[in-house]
């Protein structure tokens, strides 16, 4: 039967056969040992408490810890009790094609949209944290509402309306367990209004894509060209709802250019559709102030999401949306179905964050620093790879690095591996066929390495791209 005791105060679950006592307690701790369970240097019970605890004999837990002593998976110490052994090989990290790759352990990661976690102001997280913690009332430690805490939907709709111009009072707005939950949200949201088809940009995340196909749509593409998505195919689509980056196209950097803003507003007044702004990176834009929301031009069509991730880091795990007034009372009861509520801790440090005006001092820092790395990006292109060019409005955490025709974006990702950095090819974030031929290029992030590795990361990018034109020219016979 299964028997509870205690490590050093912690419960640990064993399967004991009374018939058996001591070899189905030797099972039982091997078994906990090899499953890390119980890690390597934790201190055991003295047999005495042991055996006290599971109803056994003394010398039947001396003699099964001796045994396991014996084959090396205990230690016994003299005068200081019996220890699990530290073992060659138990603290290995899980194999595996990323955990391999040298990319991910040398922090030399140039994957598109990805901040630098890195520079996470922790003493000022930690500061907001405890302040918050100290002065939240006895209350608000017990289940929250299903729309989040009210003081940090009263602070972000504060911040969204002075920072992206989003028209939105504290009522419309849901804090959500990251952007992932919300938009799962809001597709199950539009499914219940009895949506059964979206558009999304041809390229973009293939995981939003399997969101929206989880919630129970049909997923469609909506071509992308340098003015954004072209919103004039939506009504050829026959679709109920569009997503868009229309502040800054991801993964092609561009942006969507006021007539078709216009465009695509129209066009939900005409349809009844939705439109969901996923508003990723809209915080940081480097050659002018920043593109305000679109869901400023129509507030009661668009559902507008946001998160912390990119600004702070994806650990904060908070997101939220701006939901028209049409779907508020469906997306809060689908909020539970998708468990997409933080915890109350988390938000009540968020805003305490952000009412010390600590968010708005990250986000300019980190502005700073991204402009400075995708200036970097751009000299080092120019300077050491001939035919190639950086394109994307200067924004965001990412930039396109355009590559001469006939080259394989494929072989560049692979070579980089090989090298050991990371980057994609654009055509992987392709939803189907292009509906028009572009050139060859590579998603270059430049957020996530650590400062003292952006250098080696770019160098190792490069390298990448110069072998794949040394092959190609190599193979010209002209």
């Amino acid at each position: 039967m299964g028997e509870s005791w205690a490590i050093r105060g912690l419960d640990l679950h064993l399967d004991l056969d009374g018939r058996r006592k001591a070899s189905s307690l030797e099972e039982a701790l091997r078994r906990a040992v090899r499953d890390r369970r119980i890690d390597a240097g934790t201190r055991l019970p003295a047999s005495r408490t042991l055996a006290a605890d599971l109803g056994i004999a003394r010398n039947v837990v001396a003699e099964v810890y001796g045994r396991l002593a014996a084959e090396g998976w205990l230690e016994a110490r003299v005068g200081a009790g019996t220890w699990v052994a530290g073992r060659p090989g138990r603290d290995a990290p899980v194999t595996g094609a990323d955990s391999a790759s040298p990319a991910l352990h040398l922090g030399l990661d140039l994957r598109g949209g990805i901040p630098d976690a890195s520079s996470f102001p922790r003493r000022e997280w930690a500061t907001a944290a405890r302040r918050a913690t100290l002065d939240l009332p006895a209350s608000a430690f017990g289940y929250g509402p299903r729309r989040g805490s009210p003081a940090l939907r009263s602070t972000l709709a504060e911040y969204l309306a002075r920072t992206r111009g989003v028209w939105a009072e504290s009522e419309r707005v849901a804090v959500t367990r990251g952007f992932g939950a919300a938009l799962a949200t809001v597709g199950r949201t539009l499914v219940a209004e009895g949506a059964r088809r979206i558009a999304v940009e041809e390229f973009g995340h293939e995981a939003h894509r399997g969101i929206l196909r989880a919630a129970g749509l049909d997923v469609v593409a909506l071509p992308v060209d340098a003015d954004g998505a072209v919103v004039d195919r939506l009504g050829d689509l026959a679709v109920d709802a569009v997503l868009l980056t229309p502040a800054h196209q991801f993964p092609t950097g561009a942006a969507l250019s006021p007539g078709r803003r216009i465009e695509v507003v129209a066009w939900a007044e005409r349809s009844g559709a939705f439109i969901i702004e996923d508003d990723y990176d809209g915080e940081f834009r480097y050659d002018r102030r920043a593109i305000g929301a679109l869901q400023s031009l129509a507030p009661g069509l668009v559902v507008y999401l946001g998160t912390a991730s990119k600004s702070l880091a994806p650990a904060v795990g908070i997101g939220w949306a701006v939901i028209p007034e049409r779907l508020a009372g469906g997306f809060e009861a689908q909020t539970v179905a998708v468990n997409g509520i933080p915890d109350a801790l988390n938000q009540a440090a968020l805003d305490a964050f952000m009412r010390a005006h600590e968010y708005d001092r990250t986000v300019r820092r980190r502005r700073a620093e991204y402009r400075a790395r995708r200036e970097r990006v751009e000299s080092r292109v120019a300077a050491e790879l001939d035919g190639c060019r950086v394109s994307g409005m200067r924004a965001g955490l990412h930039c396109l690095l355009e590559l001469p025709t006939g080259l394989d974006e494929r072989s560049v990702t692979s070579t980089a591996r090989r090298l050991g950095v990371r980057f994609d090819g654009l055509g992987s974030f392709r939803l189907g066929a292009s509906s028009a031929p572009r050139a060859p290029a590579m998603v270059v992030g430049y957020g996530a390495p650590p400062p003292h590795r952006f250098e080696a990361a770019l160098d190792r990018a490069i390298a990448a791209v110069r072998a794949e034109l040394g092959i190609s020219m190599a193979a010209d016979p002209s």
